[in-house]
Formats: structure tokens, sequence, C-alpha cells
């Protein structure tokens, strides 16, 4: 199926953005940085690497006067070696900063600051200090993330919140290592942990660490456990299956068309210019509604078919119905939608 950026769609909201941003982290994004804002932490927020914007739209949601969003991203640029390129071709060929701009501008009135740049580039943008949130989602490799983790130390203020993507994922073995030695010999504490991503800080993790696991003992919709290792307290968590509630999340400029016979209702809002042009995906669940398993299936799958294919497809099945019993009408008219 034709992802939005292939297809030019606008995202609905946030969870229409491709990306590895699973619910669980958006609570964990949403509280670290409401804390900060009670406590009036005032800094900037950076990420580095930002794939199709879906972590760094939510973060710009929670930006304050006077501050400041920064993304860094090759999107498309040319990586600074060869490792890095064959990492680029694999992962992220269909990545670009049209598609990135274009799904950040769903949800925001102005893009944020971007460094088109290899990561190493960040430390020369941004001031020492001056950042309270940054995340790190770029390179797998050992040696980047290694840096991208030395950056986000000299960038982050005092009590400042990290977080490292993919420290634990089999595919992503330079990342674990380069996360953990960040722990043990960098100075590095772990706040808590999520399926994902590791959140940690330079200062002290006491006070953070005991306000979210209050805050999480507080949910039925996410478990935790705390481990001792290495003379570190780690607060594992995880989401219990769909019971887990999303953060309120930001809204989009061109939300999903009401499904068909929600005119006329109060909390129904149309988008000018859009009636009518429910998603591909959104139109074949509607209409398989109310038909048995086998029709449901069928249906499904020629809504999902390229056109070329489902009018093929429903040629034949009308030339099959016109030999069988003569109900097909001449040729050239138009065939009953299956």
């Amino acid at each position: 199926m034709a992802t939005a950026q292939e297809t030019h769609e606008y995202p609905g909201e946030l969870n229409d953005v491709p990306g590895w941003f699973w619910p669980l982290d958006q609570v964990l994004f949403s509280w670290f940085l409401e804390r900060q804002e009670r406590l009036d932490t005032r800094g900037d927020l950076l990420e580095l690497g930002a794939y199709l914007g879906k972590s760094a739209i939510l973060l710009g949601h929670q930006l304050r006067d006077g501050e400041t969003l920064t993304v860094c991203d090759l999107f498309g640029a040319e990586p600074p070696d060869a490792a890095n390129r064959a990492e680029a071709a694999k992962s992220y060929s269909s990545l670009t900063r049209q598609a990135f701009e274009r799904n950040y501008l769903s949800f925001h009135d102005t893009l944020p600051t971007i460094i088109q740049a290899p990561s190493s580039a960040v430390v020369d943008e941004v001031a020492p200090g001056s950042c309270r949130f940054v995340h790190i989602d770029a390179s797998h490799l050992y040696e980047h993330v290694e840096g991208d983790i030395g950056a986000a130390k000299e960038l982050l203020g005092p009590d400042g919140i990290v977080v490292l993507d993919d420290f634990r994922s089999e595919h992503t073995p330079g990342v674990a290592v380069a996360a953990w030695e960040a722990v043990l010999n960098r100075g590095l504490r772990p706040v808590c942990l999520s399926s994902q991503k590791l959140y940690g800080t330079w200062g002290d993790p006491e006070p953070v660490r005991d306000e979210l696991l209050a805050a999480l003992r507080g949910r039925d919709d996410i478990s935790v456990t705390v481990e001792q290792a290495a003379g570190h307290r780690l607060v594992r968590t995880r989401a219990k299956g769909k019971r887990l509630r999303p953060p309120s999340l930001p809204a989009s400029r061109h939300p999903a068309p009401a499904p068909a016979g929600s005119a006329g209702r109060p909390d129904a809002k149309p988008v000018p210019g859009q009636a009518g042009q429910a998603r591909p995906a959104a139109r074949a669940v509607r209409a398989t509604r109310g038909a048995t398993p086998r029709e449901r299936t069928r249906r499904l799958a020629l809504d999902l078919l390229p056109p070329l294919a489902t009018r093929a497809v429903r040629r034949y099945r009308a030339a099959r119905r016109a030999k069988a019993g003569g109900a097909g009408k001449a040729s050239g008219a138009a065939q009953p939608r299956p």
C-alpha cells in the first residue's frame, strides 16, 4: 500500500504519519515535556534524525514562547561515509525534506529550524547548554551514535533529558553498545526504559524518576518494573496492549473526512474541498461492514489494489456474470460494483 508521502496525502492525525514513534513513547515524551513546563524549565528542543516528522510534530506541540525546535537530518543529502551511505540506502531511501515539511506543516504554522547535514554538524549550530530535551534517532552505527551522545551532553542544560532510540533492537547493536557505554563510562544516568527508547539525564535522576514512577503507577494501561544493575535503578515500562491511553495529540489542519451519513451531526467537522474524499483504506473498511467474511476480504483487496488491476478484475467478473446468466449489459455500459 502506498504511504502518505508517496501519494502526497496530508496526515489527518499524528498516527497517520509513518514512523516508529509508538504510543507508549508518545506518553513518555509528553510527560517529560509537561513536567519541564510545570517546573518552568526553559530551553530549546533538539531532534537528531527526524524521518517523516512524527516525533518532531509532538515536540513542536510542546514549544513555549522564545523556545526553538531544531531538527537535524540528511533528508536525502550525501551521507558522510560509506557505511552511512549503505545504511541510508537500505532504510531511508524514500526520505525527503519535502515530505517532512509537508507533514510538519499539517500540524504547525511554521517549520522548525532545519539542519540538513550529518548529525555531527549540530554542535556548530546549537549553543552549548541551550537545550532541555534531546531526541537521538539518527544513525544506528556505533561511531555516529557515540558522537551524537557526546553532542547531547554538551548541548543539554542541567537536568536536561536525552532520549536514545533503538537502544535494544536486534538490528541496532551499535546503538546498544553506545548507549550502555554512556551509562557505564560517560555519566549518563537512566531515568526509564521503554521497548524502544532509553530516557536519561546527566543531572540528578532521582526527583524525575520518583515523579515518573508515581505517575505511571497511577495508570492501569502501563506496567512498571524496577531493577538494579551496575549501581543504577532501571525503571522498565511496557504498554498493556490496546488498553494504552495516548496523550492529547496535536490536531492536523487536514482532519480525515467524516464517515458517510455523519452530515448534520453536531460533532461532524467538514473540511473545505475534501468532502467525500475519504482515504482508500477508510473507504475499504466502511464498505466491508455488514458483508460476510469472504466478501469483506474480496472487497478490501479490490479497494487496495492499484486502479488498473481493480478494473481488470471487475471486467473479468462482469464477463463471467454475463456469460452465466445474461445479466451483463452491452459492451461499454457501466457494470455493477462488487
